[in-house]
């Protein structure tokens, strides 16, 4: 079974930059579609980029969209999520997820990590 652990959360000033890493184990990552979502403290989970599974197809919500980018290295097992820009209405805990879809709708992923938090903060 694919199990998903992400990593390079942490706290972080507004305009600054992180990178996220879900590393895959237990499967074969390659063989899908990898998405990231967010929930901050009192909202829904939200989408935030998905990636196919070549890597040549990538979505990003509108708000994310020229200050994320996602990529993946299937040699690896591993997708990133290179954010810049961050803003304070960022912070949340982010989770990647596995599924056959690339789509921002959370019943379309099977596998989910235990996400990792990112606070933007002065």
């Amino acid at each position: 079974q694919l199990q998903l652990v992400e990593s390079g959360g942490g706290l972080v000033q507004p305009g600054g930059s992180l990178r996220l890493s879900c590393a895959a184990s237990g499967s074969t990552s390659a063989y899908y579609v990898i998405g990231w979502f967010r929930q901050a403290p009192g909202k829904e989970r939200e989408g935030v980029s998905c990636i196919g599974t070549r890597g040549g197809s990538t979505n990003y919500a509108d708000s994310m969209k020229n200050r994320f980018t996602i990529s993946r290295d299937n040699a690896k097992n591993t997708v990133y999520l290179q954010m810049n820009s961050l803003r304070a209405e960022d912070t949340a805990v982010y989770y990647c997820a596995a599924g056959a879809w690339c789509s921002g709708d959370v019943s379309s992923y099977n596998y989910w990590g235990q996400g990792t938090q990112i606070t933007v903060s002065s």
